[in-house]
C-alpha cells in the first residue's frame, strides 16, 4: 500500500526526490537489477586474489571470449560487474582512463582503492542531478594494496558506497551465496583452495544447471594477472 501511495505522489519517478521516509526509490528500483545480472564471487587469499564469475551464456553460437566479464583495468586490478552490461562497460572504460592518467601524472602505479573511490563518486552523482538515472550496476575490484603485497577485494553500489570486504558475492542468489560464504570462508586460503571454494558454492546453489564451462576466472597474485576458463581449472 505504501509502494502504491509513493508511485501516485511520484516519488519513484526521479533519483533527486527523496520519498517521505527518506528512501530514494529510483536508486532501489535500481539495486533490484543488480540481482538480475550472473552472480560473481570474489575471495581473497593468504597469497592472492580471485574472482570467479558465471558467464551464463548458453548460446552455442557465441564466442566464449566475447561474454568474458572479467575485464583488466591495469597491470594489477581487474573487476567484474552485475547488473546492466553496458553500463558497467563505460564504467570499466573511465576506470582504465583514470589508471593511465594516474601514471603519467605521478609516475606510478594507481592503489585499487583509488581507481574504486573516483568509479563510485561517479555513481554516486548519478543519484543526485536530474535528466539521468543511476547507473545499474555494482562492481567488485580486485587488486593489491597500496603496498603492493596484500591482496584486496573492493564492492561498489549503485549508490556509490564501496567497501573492502574478505569474500563478497554480487549477482543473482547474493544473498543465499553470501550467507555460504560466511560459513565456509577461511583467511589465508591458497589460491586453489579459494577458487575450488567458489565453484562449490556455486554448484550448490546451482544445483543441475552447473557447468564448469561457463565461469570465467581472474587471480590477482604477485603484481599478476592470470585469467582461465573454469573448464581449464
Amino acid at each position: 500500500m505504501e509502494d502504491i501511495q509513493h508511485q501516485q505522489m511520484g516519488y519513484d519517478r526521479a533519483a533527486t526526490m527523496f520519498a517521505p521516509d527518506g528512501h530514494i526509490l529510483q536508486v532501489e528500483y535500481a539495486e533490484k537489477t543488480i540481482r538480475l545480472g550472473s552472480s560473481s564471487i570474489g575471495i581473497v587469499g593468504k597469497d592472492s586474489a580471485v574472482i570467479v564469475s558465471d558467464r551464463r551464456q548458453r548460446d552455442k553460437l557465441v564466442i566464449e571470449d566475447s561474454a568474458n566479464k572479467i575485464n583488466e583495468i591495469d597491470e594489477h586490478i581487474i573487476c567484474v560487474s552485475a547488473g546492466i552490461t553496458s553500463d558497467a562497460r563505460v564504467l570499466i572504460e573511465k576506470a582504465r582512463i583514470l589508471a593511465q592518467q594516474h601514471r603519467v601524472t605521478y609516475d606510478s602505479r594507481p592503489t585499487t582503492e583509488f581507481i574504486v573511490r573516483e568509479i563510485a563518486d561517479i555513481k554516486q552523482q548519478f543519484t543526485q542531478y536530474g535528466g539521468a538515472r543511476p547507473f545499474g550496476v555494482s562492481m567488485m575490484f580486485v587488486g593489491q594494496s597500496e603496498k603492493g603485497s596484500t591482496p584486496v577485494l573492493y564492492t561498489t553500489d549503485i549508490t556509490g558506497n564501496y567497501l573492502r570486504y574478505k569474500a563478497n558475492v554480487i549477482g543473482e542468489n547474493d544473498e543465499k551465496i553470501r550467507k555460504l560464504l560466511q560459513e565456509r570462508y577461511k583467511e589465508n586460503l591458497s589460491t586453489k583452495d579459494a577458487i575450488n571454494l567458489a565453484l562449490d558454492i556455486f554448484k550448490e546453489v546451482q544445483g543441475n544447471g552447473f557447468d564448469k564451462s561457463r565461469f570465467d576466472i581472474g587471480i590477482i597474485e604477485g603484481a599478476k594477472i592470470k585469467k582461465i576458463s573454469g573448464k581449464d581449472f
